[in-house]
């Protein structure tokens, strides 16, 4: 065996080797409009590569639907800021099959994955289609910014201004508060759970949380003009990609450390990050399209122009071919090939369609937010 194992690793091809459809995006791509052409986006100053400590979104991969949501219907649940409801799309047939209450924030999924929350704290049963109550004073931080859940699964945690509001994980009745020194929204949890990383974009700041003991554990000022937005931790657990629109990129963030790691520029409105469904890229919104960072090297791969600058991604579909994507003042929602950028379904749902909930996801549980599922 020791002669075998010798002789195969003797074999090893000294080229990297890609599975069909998951190498870099290549080809024409098409805008939502019309065709445009492969642009190339420009990356400065390059970074050193981390070495690997872990497997992020191991859980996350295509077809790995847990037991409790593989028997349930695939679907969009796309909050609507004009009409305060959330219009419900069929995955297969491209219709619109319901409407349900809710408000004007995103709809989240509940860390056991058995139930979505739509703005406002409204539960909704994706087996069902059905819509519980609110509880009594539940949805008064929902309202202002997405729900997040702790990866133990004990609490909820809701980035509201300049309080981070401790919600009950089932119910989202108000536990608690932690002052935050900035006014946040957006955030993410490290690989272990040991901390939450959030941003405040007015004062260019990321704030680092201990969600066990509910207080706030160090800041990071990042550089003059800097303004960052939605982050997403990387697969290997490193850094954090914090969006920054002003600057047009996005920052690397080690979260532990509370330091910067390099800069991707990605173009103007760098915004709404999501990780494809192998982990190897990150697809980042901006003004003027979509562009891929290569996890690998922590580079900008590409960019997919779309004519539409007012659009907002929701998530990748569960086999991970599909991004979908909204445009609030189109009044409609698309699907995006996640290999080549094409524009390969719409659905016009009126009014002013938010980010998509695409479920059900793989994962063992969901940390909520714009869709983070580990």
């Amino acid at each position: 065996m020791a002669a075998v194992a010798v002789s195969v690793t003797g074999c090893t091809s000294p080229v990297a080797f890609y599975r069909p459809g998951e190498g870099a995006p290549d080809g024409p791509v098409a805008a939502l409009s019309g065709p445009a052409p492969y642009v190339r986006a420009r990356t400065e100053p390059p970074v050193p590569v981390a070495t690997a400590r872990t497997d992020v979104y191991a859980a996350t991969r295509a077809g790995m639907l847990r037991p409790a949501v593989r028997a349930m219907p695939h679907r969009l649940y796309v909050p609507n800021a004009r009409t305060r409801r959330v219009d419900v799309i069929d995955q297969r047939t491209l219709r619109v099959v319901g409407s349900l209450p809710g408000g004007p924030g995103p709809v989240v999924a509940g860390w056991d994955l058995r139930r979505l929350w739509s703005g406002g704290a409204v539960p909704i049963s994706p087996r069902t289609g059905r819509v519980g109550r609110a509880a009594p004073g539940a949805g008064a931080d929902a309202k202002r910014g997405p729900v997040y859940f702790d990866p133990s699964g004990r609490a909820a945690l809701v980035p509201a201004g300049r309080w981070l509001g401790v919600h009950d994980p089932g119910t989202l009745r108000r536990r608690g508060s932690v002052r935050l020194p900035c006014t946040a929204r957006h955030a993410d949890f490290s690989a272990d759970g040991t901390f939450l990383l959030v941003s405040c974009t007015g004062a260019g700041r990321v704030v680092r949380v201990d969600p066990a003991r509910q207080e706030v554990t160090g800041a990071l000022t990042l550089p003059p003009g800097a303004r960052p937005g939605d982050l997403r931790l990387a697969p290997d657990g490193a850094v954090f990609y914090v969006t920054d629109a002003a600057r047009g990129g996005v920052w690397l963030v080690d979260g532990l450390g509370l330091r910067t790691a390099g800069f991707v520029a990605t173009g103007p409105g760098a915004r709404d990050p999501v990780v494809s469904r192998d982990a190897r890229r990150l697809f980042v919104l901006g003004d003027t399209g979509v562009t891929t960072i290569d996890f690998a090297t922590r580079r900008a791969t590409g960019h997919w122009p779309l004519s539409r600058g007012d659009t907002v991604p929701g998530g990748v579909s569960a086999d991970g071919a599909l991004l979908w994507v909204a445009s609030p003042e189109g009044g409609a929602v698309y699907a995006l090939s996640t290999r080549t950028g094409r524009t390969l379904h719409r659905v016009r749902v009126g009014g002013r369609p938010q980010a998509p909930l695409v479920y059900p996801q793989p994962g063992h549980h969901s940390l909520g937010g714009p869709g983070l599922y580990r």
